[in-house]
């Protein structure tokens, strides 16, 4: 069984075919998905659909590109959602310097703001970095030891220890299969499985063979079998671990 832990199916691109998007991924072994918000409307939006399917949760959180527009308002409406018991996280949120360089001390301020609340709560948080590492790093070592997962993670091998080191997983979603991505494929097989999350970010990041196409959790598989193949395991391991470290993180029941 596998677990797709960051999906947004609360976009429009998988929100308006979401029966069909769940009995795919029912069919390879996925026997659960989180649901990622990250502005008030897709916070909402996760949460709907965390409450309409036993076998998806949600998170709440603000993306760092939205940082520079987030109020005070909008963190004390942020904190509300946490009291609902199908929220598992906080996030997705974090540092990202690719979409936004102009607002970092905004970014830094919103972030650490949800960072504080998940440990409040003691709720993980989903960590989204992107050209922001050291930032991120240094950000995150303030307020170690955390609970968390670093969401489909881009950074290098080395930084990817010093990540866990923090107490945070490292989550791995289609960039490592894909033919030429060096770096995944060197994080996959130095951290230890039992470090290791996978995802989809569905609809965007979809595997090979799928690349550039919509993604689905479905695919989450495909994520594992290379994960597998990287690490020379079975997949039925890769599947049991990393499910396993899903249901730990997140606090999710059996199903």
């Amino acid at each position: 069984m596998l677990i797709d832990t960051h999906v947004h199916l609360n976009n429009p691109k998988l929100h308006g075919r979401l029966d069909e998007v769940i009995e795919n991924a029912r069919k390879v072994g996925v026997e659960a998905m989180i649901v990622v918000g990250y502005d008030r409307a897709t916070n909402h939006k996760a949460l709907s659909i965390a409450h309409e399917h036993s076998c998806i949760y949600a998170t709440v959180g603000i993306h760092p590109t939205d940082a520079q527009k987030t109020t005070d308002a909008d963190l004390k409406a942020l904190e509300k959602l946490l009291d609902d018991p199908r929220v598992v996280a906080v996030g997705e949120c974090g540092l990202d310097y690719y979409w936004d360089k102009e607002h970092k001390d905004d970014q830094k301020r919103v972030f650490e703001h949800q960072i504080r609340l998940a440990k409040a709560r003691d709720l993980p948080v989903v960590v989204h970095m992107r050209d922001a590492t050291e930032d991120t790093y240094e950000t995150l070592k303030k307020h170690a030891p955390l609970k968390g997962v670093m969401h489909c993670y881009s950074g290098s091998a080395e930084m990817a220890m010093r990540f866990v080191d923090l107490g945070l997983y490292i989550s791995l979603g289609g960039p490592v299969t894909f033919l030429n991505a060096k770096t995944p494929k060197e994080v996959a097989k130095l951290v230890p499985l039992e470090k290791l999350l996978i995802e989809t970010d569905a609809p965007y990041l979809s595997p090979h063979p799928f690349r550039g196409k919509t993604n689905e959790p479905a695919r989450v598989k495909l994520v594992a079998e290379s994960l597998a193949d990287l690490k020379s395991l079975p997949l039925d391991t890769v599947a049991q671990a990393t499910t396993k470290n899903a249901r730990a993180l997140f606090g999710l029941k059996e199903t």
